[in-house]
């Protein structure tokens, strides 16, 4: 399987014509419609519904387009990463991290970092725990930012020397937005929207410290911007972090911490006996040196 019919695949995947994706590949419809076919021979599966107007992947053809997305951006990192030169220092920095205002930090030592060497590149990929640990293990990012509880046993990790604090996102006008904080008993029956990663890690009954019988979930969100939405839509309660959604001037919604506090503690991780660029191993080090200490 070569890396350029991979790209000729995902390029009719896009485009789903024969005839585009040639003229965007700057070869011709015959030579890339064979290229196709010895694909589909050489993987033994249909990846591509034919029609006279437009091509549809298959289920088989859809787990290659991801697949085969993840080979290409390795492929690219690595290119990027060998071309480096030995004296400045260049290449990218992948982080995949949740949202959280911790990424300020990120963002100070990678801003310092690159006042010193300009061609280095720092790539934020906004995703959950869930898809952070699958990133890291495939090389797709060079470190993640993770949250407590989670398995640290296949990564080295530097605490963050802050902290997040979980809390409930709700309409100004609730009945609970009259209180400071929240509290458990506060919670029981009333409809909650929580994260993907929430729902399949934690006993939620346990952790809010509710009878199960009286856990009312009404939606899942992934990010909590759009998790707002779904509450400024009077859908539920979000249990979220703070700092992340803007609660002042006209906005509907408001942020009530937990009572007692549920801290979120925050690491940065990398797999164990990584090899990183350049570029990764000097933001790790300026990191280290700022907060290494803090796991002292």
């Amino acid at each position: 399987m070569e890396i350029r019919v991979l790209r000729y695949f995902l390029t009719v995947a896009r485009e789903e014509n024969i005839t585009r994706a040639a003229e965007k590949l700057h070869i011709t419809q015959p030579t890339l419609s064979r290229q196709l076919h010895q694909l589909e021979n050489e993987i033994g599966k249909k990846l591509l519904k034919r029609s006279n107007h437009s091509i549809q992947l298959t289920e088989d053809g859809m787990l290659l387009r991801k697949r085969a997305e993840e080979i290409i951006d390795l492929v690219e990192k690595t290119e990027t990463e060998m071309i480096a030169g030995n004296e400045e220092i260049t290449g990218d920095v992948y982080v995949g991290a949740g949202e959280t205002d911790a990424v300020r930090i990120i963002a100070k030592i990678v801003r310092k970092i690159q006042n010193e060497h300009p061609g280095i590149i720092f790539h934020n990929i906004s995703c959950d725990s869930i898809d952070v640990i699958d990133k890291l293990n495939k090389g797709l990012v060079d470190f993640g930012v993770l949250f407590e509880p989670s398995d640290f046993s296949s990564f080295e990790h530097i605490r963050f020397p802050v902290y997040d604090k979980w809390g409930i996102l709700m309409r100004k006008d609730s009945d609970l937005a009259v209180n400071e904080y929240i509290t458990s008993d506060m919670l029981a029956n009333r409809p909650l929207i929580v994260s993907r990663q929430m729902m399949n890690t934690t006993d939620l009954s346990e952790w809010l410290e509710i009878p199960k019988k009286k856990v009312k979930i009404t939606a899942t969100s992934n990010l909590i911007f759009n998790g707002s939405l779904l509450v400024d839509e009077g859908m539920g309660y979000a249990v979220t972090l703070d700092k992340l959604i803007n609660c002042t001037g006209e906005s509907n919604l408001c942020f009530r911490p937990f009572y007692p506090l549920k801290p979120a503690q925050m690491y940065l991780v990398w797999k164990k006996y990584q090899v990183f660029s350049k570029a990764a191993e000097r933001f790790l080090n300026d990191f280290r040196k700022e907060y290494g200490n803090l796991n002292a």
